[in-house]
């Protein structure tokens, strides 16, 4: 290595002496020129030369960047479609049933613990108690009726009752006025209903909720319209009415799914709809409490619900 020399104030030639520092100082100076020569050639590179990546990520971007507002505006018309077919629906579910129209799942609607936060902590305790106090009372109930069910069902000659829905692919929203006191949609006046309206399209395949004797064919323009009742034994009997065909015969067994007919608007009937009855010992019983064997419990309830709630029937 090569030593180095200056001329001091004298005009004399001395040799420098180059401190640590001075070497420092200039590691971190060619260090920081190199730093900055490399970030302004990938700059250099970055604005004038793209890779495949880059060109195919902004075209994609020029992309969306053009069809975001279409599809903005698309969202915008098929929400202002979506909120008209909701009004109408309400508006047609009020003139036909005099309610309002249920929700996809009612029973969960339902604020059972609205205006609780404002009870006092003790009161809300005691509340607690005395609900723990009922259910238990409530599930020695149900565990005595399982019992009395199950020595039922293990006796002699017992029949078990139709308890499967006599339409196929069925959902809650399709559950009409049950039995008791409704307005008929004809002379807009309330009378006693004695079935279950289930809602269908006309046509649709109508089936033996449970194995039976076709008791009855029936034939009609008038009332129930066509109809079908089958003997289920043990007293049980159903009844199938405003078919737009029969296939059942009078006489013949059937088994649990046999075809009888199709949905129909035969007889007084306001729209296609099912009108299923459901008799115990000539005693008219709630078709929806003969159901449950095709529903999950969840929609058993909101059947429940909705039938009740219906303040009209089909009929």
């Amino acid at each position: 290595m090569s030593s180095q020399y200056i001329v001091d104030k004298n005009y004399r030639l001395k040799k420098a002496k180059t401190s640590v520092w001075a070497v420092i100082r200039k590691i971190l100076m060619f260090l920081i020129v190199t730093a900055s020569l490399a970030i302004l050639y990938y700059l250099v590179f970055a604005l004038f030369f793209s890779t495949e990546t880059e060109r195919r990520l902004k075209y994609e971007n020029r992309m969306y960047s053009t069809e975001l507002p279409q599809m903005m505006e698309k969202e915008r018309m098929v929400s202002d479609v979506i909120q008209g077919l909701v009004v109408k629906d309400d508006r047609i579910y009020e003139e036909i049933f005099h309610t309002s129209s249920p929700g996809i799942d009612p029973i969960y609607s339902v604020d059972f613990l609205h205006g609780l936060d404002s009870i006092p902590d003790m009161d809300i305790v005691l509340y607690s108690e005395s609900k723990i106090d009922r259910m238990e009372g409530k599930a020695a109930s149900v565990e005595d009726n399982f019992r009395k069910i199950a020595a039922l069902l293990s006796s002699e000659g017992y029949e078990m009752p139709p308890m499967h829905n006599p339409l196929e692919d069925f959902s809650v929203a399709q559950t009409g006025a049950s039995t008791g006191s409704k307005i008929n949609p004809f002379y807009k006046v309330e009378m006693y209903h004695n079935g279950l309206d289930l809602i269908a399209h006309s046509g649709e395949p109508v089936y033996a909720a449970s194995e039976g004797t076709v008791k009855e064919v029936i034939r009609s323009r008038k009332g129930l319209g066509n109809q079908v009742v089958i003997d289920h034994g043990n007293g049980y009997v159903t009844k199938y009415a405003h078919l737009a065909d029969v296939e059942a015969v009078k006489g013949r067994k059937v088994k649990r799914g046999t075809r009888l007919g199709y949905v129909g608007v035969s007889g007084n009937s306001f729209a296609p709809h099912l009108h299923y009855e459901v008799w115990k010992d000539t005693v008219a019983l709630d078709p929806v409490n003969h159901l449950f064997a095709s529903v999950s419990p969840d929609e058993y309830v909101n059947m429940l619900v909705m039938s009740s709630a219906t303040g009209q029937s089909m009929d």
